[in-house]
């Protein structure tokens, strides 16, 4: 499938979907939101594919959304705007199969909220993050008012909404946006490392993980245990819970069936 705005190369079971618009900094527009949710659903769909990868080119991951672009936005407009990308967005993050983001360098608002909606976030040394749209007399319209104080808390996240600020990957680490900070010539490799660890697990069980964590985050304790324990049940039924469990007794590599 040809793309104007992204790159989508498939390499043993991952799938790495990079935003391609360095010399805009790789900013967020129709165009660019559309082939983001087009990337996604072709690598849920696709049996070849057991995980995502998502970076940028050149020095930034997405520094944000095409500010030419919101000039023409009336108030209605914009809120649809706004509902588009956090419905492509929302794919990412309720996707079956695990995202890791790549975070090459800047990640600003609508980068910082992509980053985001992915399942674990990798960042190089050189990443910059930042929700600044207070300066624009804006507020963030992809999600960031409500993920950014999920992961980090209410306090931290309100400070960098408030303020626009722009952190630093060590500080983004240390306050828990990010799960790991690596040199910048390691950071595809790193996330290659990581997706391989995950996919050498049960596929059912990956997809089941993210399906419970996601509901479940919201819901009452007692709920999202029930849901836990639903899951439970129905992977303890299958060949790739026997088939782990044989390989676990045996001390062996599983070798799992599930797609």
């Amino acid at each position: 499938m040809p793309y104007e705005t992204i790159a989508l190369e498939v390499s043993d079971r991952v799938a790495t979907i990079t935003v391609n618009r360095p010399d805009k900094l790789n900013a967020l527009n129709d165009r660019v939101i559309a082939e983001l949710g087009e990337a996604i659903d072709h690598a849920v769909s696709e049996t070849a594919v057991g995980g995502v990868i998502l970076t940028g080119a050149g020095r930034a991951f997405v520094a944000g959304a095409d500010i030419s672009e919101l000039e023409k936005h009336s108030a209605v407009s914009a809120k649809r705007l706004a509902q588009t990308g956090q419905d492509v967005f929302g794919r990412f993050e309720t996707s079956p199969k695990p995202v890791i983001a790549a975070v090459n360098g800047f990640a600003l608002g609508g980068g910082c909220e992509l980053a985001m909606a992915c399942h674990i976030r990798i960042a190089s040394e050189a990443a910059k993050f930042g929700q600044p749209e207070v300066k624009l007399g804006l507020i963030p319209g992809y999600g960031g008012t409500q993920r950014l104080p999920r992961l980090i808390g209410r306090g931290r996240a309100l400070q960098l909404l408030l303020t626009g600020e722009m952190i630093d990957a060590q500080e983004a680490y240390r306050v828990g946006l990010v799960n790991r900070v690596v040199p910048a010539a390691d950071l595809l490799s790193a996330a290659n490392e990581m997706m391989r660890a995950i996919l050498a697990n049960a596929p059912y069980a990956i997809a089941n993980v993210i399906e419970t964590v996601n509901r479940g985050y919201d819901a009452t304790l007692d709920d999202a245990l029930t849901l836990e324990a639903t899951a439970f049940g129905l992977l303890a039924a299958t060949d790739d819970k026997r088939e782990g469990t044989r390989a676990f007794l045996e001390k062996r590599p599983a070798r799992f069936t599930g797609a």
